[in-house]
């Protein structure tokens, strides 16, 4: 009982983790990848390099200039995403 008890902890606090609302406009390349589902060490370099060559993300559909990053990840990941920090 007590290591069932032990893995759904486990289990709750890692699908949390990954839960993590990330500002994509200040956020380090490992805070997203380990913010955003389908979205690794890669793709995180690729966001943070394209926001230094062309600024702020304005949407969060405009993601999809990135490249490797698709509307299906942009859809996966919307609740996730922010533009700026809350308040």
């Amino acid at each position: 009982m007590i290591k069932l008890v032990a893995l759904m902890f486990g289990l709750f606090l890692s699908v949390s983790v990954l839960a993590a609302p990330v500002n994509v406009n200040n956020a380090s390349a490992e805070e997203m990848a380990a913010s955003l589902s389908g979205v690794g060490q890669v793709k995180a370099e690729a966001i943070v390099t394209y926001r230094k060559a062309h600024g702020d993300f304005k949407t969060v559909e405009s993601l999809g200039q990135v490249k490797g990053i698709g509307t299906k990840t942009i859809a996966k990941n919307k609740k996730d995403i922010l533009l700026s920090d809350p308040k």
